[in-house]
């Protein structure tokens, strides 16, 4: 079988055993996620706050920057389709100058990263898979526009809390609830954005 036909019959086998009933815009989201994992429990913890999918789509058509927390789902998301839309992708966390702040500030690097991230000019998409404190600085950010949120941190210390966190800052958002997530489900949820979008794939 061909690449495309495997995508095709997994989603098709994903479609016939979700016993969760989801909004259409949602599904290919989850449906996609479930396909990255296995793991058919996504459709009952991946929170939408209103109306994300098209407010994500709308930053993504502005060609938004993609920042991501780790290197791993930088590497997940389509660069094809990043292409196609005028969007960048972009992870700091490599960066000298990143590691000899956060240590000067006794914070993670991550947080750093956020803190930058949100000095970009521009729509950004700012895509957690891994570091929860990534998503920290935005609790305290204050009013922000042009940005949307990908929250799916996976892990045991201080992951939950800051999903919930995020959930109340009223920031456009997709969050995985709980311990689980990862850089692979953050990839495959804005594949999946993107693959919702004319033009994105060919």
């Amino acid at each position: 079988m061909k690449p495309m036909e495997i995508e095709q019959a997994s989603m098709a086998i994903i479609e016939e055993e979700l016993r969760v009933a989801l909004p259409e815009d949602v599904k290919p989201i989850v449906k996609r996620v479930i396909h990255a994992t296995a793991d058919f429990s996504f459709a009952e913890s991946m929170v939408f706050t209103p109306g994300a999918v098209e407010k994500l789509r709308a930053l993504l058509s502005r060609s938004a920057t993609v920042v991501t927390d780790t290197q791993m789902a930088l590497a997940g998301i389509s660069k094809p389709a990043l292409s196609r839309l005028g969007c960048r992708g972009l992870c700091l966390m490599a960066e000298a100058d990143v590691a000899r702040e956060a240590q000067a500030r006794g914070v993670t690097r991550a947080t750093v990263c956020m803190e930058r991230a949100l000095a970009l000019p521009g729509p950004k998409l700012l895509v957690c898979g891994n570091a929860p404190t990534f998503l920290d600085p935005l609790v305290s950010a204050g009013s922000l526009t042009d940005v949307g949120v990908i929250g799916v941190p996976v892990g045991f210390v201080h992951v939950t809390e800051a999903k919930e966190a995020l959930l109340r800052t009223g920031l456009t958002c997709v969050v995985a609830r709980g311990r689980r997530g990862g850089s692979n489900v953050a990839a495959a949820i804005v594949n999946a954005l993107m693959y919702g979008m004319e033009g994105a794939r060919p």
